[in-house]
């Protein structure tokens, strides 16, 4: 009787095994596609953050209830750097780590860079919704790097043309918060202010992010006699800027970028930012895709999308869509179909360059007015 119990029980065990043996080479049990996605979740940044996860969580919805991706449901994994560049290290360390192929993020452009190196060794493709800083793509370094946002020589020409063409300012003040992103736009239009014949830089200096107090600058900008400000930078310190401005009457034009496109800059600066003028990713409210996603957040969540919701959202669809396409979450396989496949996507049908830059997006410009950011035409 010992014996052929003990004879059923290894027959069951090596049926077992053959089962597990067949089900794996038959695709089941494979590890699953896993999302990262990393950015300023917490801290004076996170409107900028946040609705990247749940452009992520409606995008999973929909590709999982049609089956996932490679026969498995894609699941996903968030992780705050609070727009730091010194958090930004641990958060790539720790998702590079655990395995994870492909991240949505960063946001800020210089928590980006310093985690690419990390993200590039572990070849890990990561795609950005929001980190403009040209040497990201235009430097080379960074060959596992895509956006869906265009980069901030773009967006400080736009900014530079309307403060001269459409506005007809000739004395410029450009003011940025000495980090890469707000920096390298501010290099940017002072490049081409001086490169023009019609204007001139009368005041052209960096401001410490967090400050209490941006009065001193305000007066710098008042004795310069500046009729316009180009700022390269975030909310916070653009919102308290324009309204040490304001409140000393001065009605020299503010015009900023896209770190300043947020309904929080209004929030904070509540009548003050009436006549702002901010660029920020082109308008794509007319497209069907665009519709469709703005009603799926509103559904899912009870309020509009926030800043960059629509470029993470396309994001996350180009990623899931190459690794479909490459049959695998191969770093090269999914790279190369990256920059060979096309997909349609709330910000219009994108591809991407050999640099890593969404082909199809742009800037458009935008002016608050009434409490809420319209576009320029």
């Amino acid at each position: 009787m010992v014996k052929k119990s003990m004879s059923k029980m290894w027959v069951a065990m090596i049926a077992g095994i053959f089962m597990v043996l067949t089900m794996a080479g038959a695709g089941f049990g494979a590890e699953p596609v896993v999302l990262g996605v990393a950015g300023a979740h917490s801290g004076d940044l996170a409107s900028y953050g946040i609705p990247s996860i749940k452009a992520a969580e409606l995008v999973l919805k929909k590709i999982n209830a049609r089956g996932g991706i490679l026969g498995e449901q894609v699941k996903m994994t968030t992780e705050d750097d609070v727009c730091k560049p010194e958090v930004a290290t641990n958060t790539a360390t720790k998702l590079a780590s655990e395995g994870v192929k492909i991240v949505l993020g960063h946001i800020c452009s210089g928590a980006t860079k310093a985690a690419l190196g990390i993200y590039n060794a572990s070849n890990v493709v990561v795609l950005s919704p929001s980190a403009t800083n040209p040497d990201l793509t235009q430097s080379g370094d960074y060959p596992n790097f895509f956006r869906t946002i265009a980069s901030d020589d773009a967006q400080a020409r736009l900014e530079v043309d309307f403060a001269i063409d459409k506005l007809g300012l000739s004395k410029l003040a450009v003011i940025h918060d000495k980090g890469d992103y707000g920096k390298g736009l501010a290099e940017f239009a002072k490049q081409f202010i001086e490169d023009s014949d019609e204007a001139e830089v009368v005041l052209y200096e960096g401001v410490t992010p967090g400050a209490v107090d941006y009065s001193a600058i305000v007066q710098k900008i008042k004795r310069s006699d500046a009729d316009g400000v180009i700022f390269g930078g975030y909310h916070p310190e653009a919102s308290k800027i324009v309204m040490g401005m304001r409140k000393k009457k001065m009605g020299t034009v503010f015009i900023s970028d896209d770190g300043v496109k947020d309904d929080t800059f209004i929030k904070v600066a509540k009548e003050y930012a009436e006549g702002v003028y901010a660029t920020g990713p082109r308008d794509t409210s007319k497209n069907p895709l665009h519709i469709a996603a703005e009603k799926e957040h509103q559904e899912a969540f009870g309020a509009d999308p926030g800043a960059f919701f629509y470029n993470a959202y396309a994001g996350v669809q180009a990623l899931l869509n190459a690794i479909e396409k490459a049959g695998s979450t191969d770093h090269e396989a999914v790279t190369k179909a990256l920059r060979s496949e096309w997909v349609e996507t709330p910000i219009g049908k994108i591809s991407f360059d050999e640099k890593g830059d969404a082909i199809g997006v742009g800037f458009s410009m935008y002016q608050v007015r009434n409490g809420a950011y319209i576009e320029v035409k």
